[in-house]
């Protein structure tokens, strides 16, 4: 029985894979930077967790699966390179640990979370995915008597190159990451082709700028706009609901609001469209509960709602928005407050212009210190960009009963007691939003 050792393993893609080989019969541990809610549920479901990190942790597994985040100079990966351990990247592992599945895998620089969660509400089997679900309380599903497993496809590295896809979903191919392509956009999409050319079934967004050009590969395509009709909003309980015509295979319900849920929601569809029959599709997507940090909605009382949201793109950004207008003026609640916490220097410079204009119709903005994920500091004039806005900014948030309170210089400046109140980035937002307290500079 093999050893595995994951650094960082309180990474919502790593602890996928850690959880996942356990259940496939691997002694598991691994250690991270922080004990967070996470390394305390791997904890409480039997796997080793170290923290901090600590050359004590590498004894005689076989093999130590490090995270993107993980330095060459980390003091565990040295002691397993000293101690001639097999050493693999997260994208080096995916090889082997998805090697013998039919990985339905799912990709995209939007909506591939939500998309994956929606896929493995309807099919039911195994799944890995970079966010928690709600209906199973978890990141991942394991299903002992499948071979498939619905993945979440991840081109921030590259990795989904490595994901042994028997199908392929795009929800779009938006240029995002661009660091780990050098900037080369000719090599960015020749990795799309890639990954979508190795599937022996494909479900694309043909409305995107990219894949609409593919015209050569064989596969079933979505055109949002004129194979989704008769889109309806359904509010139940101040809970969002969407209703929908796809195609001619009749009206679905899904949980969420917007355009880009009912996108996500018809290529899951479309994806599991040929392995179910579509009446037990229509009941199965009801089971979607939504995820963790996707229109999270984490406190909902009179007049006061709190919104956890993992948008930390533009495109992201707005979109929720377009969303979370109409869901104020259904259940009457207002004003609208967006809290953004920027994730990395280099994505805020690379899309600035487009984070400057994707607040509008917030009736206030306030901004969070930059999450640096490792980045080093550079000087962004945050004040002059966003000036229209008049942003408030502020050191730091916490959630205490019914209000946020602001914080600046350990000292509480304001308080919010009243409105739409939404969260939006990729670090430990999730964290300030909730009344918990997480310090650690690394992706929720």
């Amino acid at each position: 029985m093999k050893k595995i050792h994951f650094i960082g393993i309180g990474g919502i893609g790593l602890s996928a894979l850690a959880r996942f080989l356990k259940f496939e019969g691997y002694i598991v541990s691994g250690s991270d930077i922080k004990e967070t809610p996470l390394t305390k549920s791997l904890r409480e479901e039997g796997i080793e967790v170290t923290i901090p990190h600590s050359a004590k942790a590498i004894n005689n597994q076989d093999i130590v699966i490090y995270s993107a985040i993980i330095k060459r100079d980390n003091i565990e990966y040295l002691e397993a390179k000293r101690k001639n351990i097999v050493c693999q990247s997260r994208k080096e592992a995916i090889k082997w640990i998805l090697k013998d599945k039919k990985v339905f895998a799912v990709a995209g620089a939007h909506g591939k979370s939500t998309t994956s969660a929606i896929l493995n509400s309807i099919m039911r089997t195994s799944m890995l995915i970079g966010a928690e679900s709600k209906e199973y309380k978890s990141n991942m599903v394991y299903r002992g008597d499948s071979d498939i497993v619905v993945f979440e496809a991840d081109e921030s590295d590259a990795s989904f190159l490595n994901s042994n896809p028997f199908m392929a979903i795009v929800t779009n191919a938006e240029p995002e990451h661009m660091e780990c392509y050098n900037y080369d956009y000719e090599r960015f999409y020749n990795a799309y082709r890639y990954f979508i050319r190795k599937a022996k079934e494909r479900v694309l967004n043909a409305e995107d700028d990219f894949l609409s050009t593919l015209d050569d590969i064989e596969a079933v395509r979505l055109y949002p706009s004129k194979d989704i009709k008769e889109i309806e909003t359904i509010i139940r309980e101040k809970e969002p609901y969407t209703s929908f015509l796809l195609k001619d295979l009749g009206r679905f319900e899904v949980w969420g609001l917007g355009e880009h849920i009912v996108i996500d929601a018809s290529l899951a569809i479309l994806g599991a469209y040929n392995f179910l029959d579509i009446e037990t599709i229509r009941e199965n997507i009801k089971k979607y509960k939504g995820i963790k940090k996707r229109f999270d909605i984490i406190d909902i009382r009179e007049d006061f709602i709190v919104i956890d949201d993992y948008g930390h793109h533009p495109t992201e950004i707005k979109a929720t928005l377009k969303s979370l207008s109409i869901y104020s003026k259904m259940v009457k609640v207002s004003p609208i407050i967006a809290i953004w916490q920027p994730h990395k220097y280099s994505r805020t410079i690379d899309n600035l212009e487009a984070y400057k204009n994707c607040f509008e119709g917030v009736d206030s903005l306030i901004i969070l210190p930059v999450w640096k994920a490792g980045e080093r500091e550079v000087e962004i004039d945050f004040q002059k960009h966003f000036q229209k806005y008049n942003p408030l900014f502020v050191d730091s948030i916490k959630k205490d009963d019914a209000t946020i309170k602001l914080i600046n210089n350990n000292r509480v400046i304001a308080s919010l007691e009243k409105g739409v109140i939404i969260g939006f980035g990729a670090g430990d937002i999730s964290y300030q939003l909730r009344g918990l307290v997480e310090n650690s500079d690394k992706s929720f």
